[in-house]
């Protein structure tokens, strides 16, 4: 799948042609949420080009981790503060010493729950992603909705364009969610369950253009619920068993009968169908 609308040489603090340097690197983190342990300390590299799963049962702390390695802390959506320590860098600096639209401009996140919004249209919300790339008190360019309307055409939602946001399903906004994230043109993804409300084929229309972005240099981390799915499509795995315990790897590595058993408290069986591998619940 062709990503053309993502625009090379984007100015940057980041070297992006720079591959021998991680685009997030974590060192010794642990989370705590609300005085609960989510994850004892472990190490994870994402380079240009890999796809990284989380894996974990409801409640294991998979949003908590995804939020902190976007550099997100403090209260966790009314469940507590939200506590990481460690060190987590964005290429070669730490997270903190990034400015705001630095970040933004960086790593971008599709979060699990889309805001309430606003009376808009499609483009008008899909155009919210160029913000990071406009400054306070500019307008969105010729260029800016030439890329928009791009994105909107990866997500399949040509001709949605003066679509009311309120007159979609919620598969299709889940889309224009994507498509907004597209459109930011951030270096690093970070996708909380990008899978939700959309159908089989857009599922894996979904994760085909996840695996486009990091094959055209860019680095993307998913929240999963289908350990099928992670095997096929994420280049590493870390998986949350809801008790702290976490394990990060490569996909062979971690998704093993034992461990995703253990995680999600069911026991799973390891299937090859055709070259594909599935997990059978037992």
């Amino acid at each position: 799948m062709n990503v053309p609308f993502l625009p090379s040489g984007l100015a940057s603090p980041f070297p992006w042609d720079d591959l021998s340097r991680p685009l997030l690197a974590v060192r010794r983190l642990a989370l705590n949420l609300g005085g609960r342990e989510l994850c004892r300390a472990f190490d994870l590299e994402i380079r240009a080009g890999q796809c990284v799963a989380i894996l974990g049962r409801n409640g294991a702390g998979k949003t908590s981790l995804l939020h902190a390695l976007a550099g997100l802390h403090g209260d966790d959506e009314g469940r507590g503060a939200l506590e990481a320590h460690g060190e987590i860098r964005f290429g070669d600096r730490p997270c903190a010493d990034w400015t705001p639209l630095q970040a933004a401009r960086f790593r971008g996140l599709l979060p699990q729950r889309q805001p309430v919004q606003f009376a808009a249209s499609v483009l008008e919300t899909v155009l919210t992603g160029r913000h990071p790339h406009i400054g306070r008190w500019g307008r969105e360019s010729v260029a800016d909705e030439a890329i928009a309307r791009a994105a909107l055409a990866c997500a399949g939602l040509q001709g949605f364009e003066a679509r009311g946001l309120h007159t979609l399903s919620g598969g299709e906004q889940q889309r224009v969610a994507l498509a907004t994230l597209l459109a930011q043109t951030p270096r690093l993804f970070l996708l909380d369950e990008p899978l939700n409300h959309l159908d089989l084929h857009h599922q894996i229309t979904t994760l085909g253009l996840l695996r486009a972005l990091a094959a055209d240099g860019r680095g993307v981390v998913m929240v999963l619920h289908d350990p099928g799915l992670a095997a096929s499509y994420a280049d590493v795995v870390v998986l949350l068993d809801g008790e702290g315990g976490v394990v990060a790897g490569s996909s062979a590595e971690v998704l093993t009968d034992a461990q995703l058993s253990h995680a999600f408290g069911h026991p799973l069986q390891r299937v090859e169908v055709q070259g594909k591998v599935v997990f059978l619940p037992q």
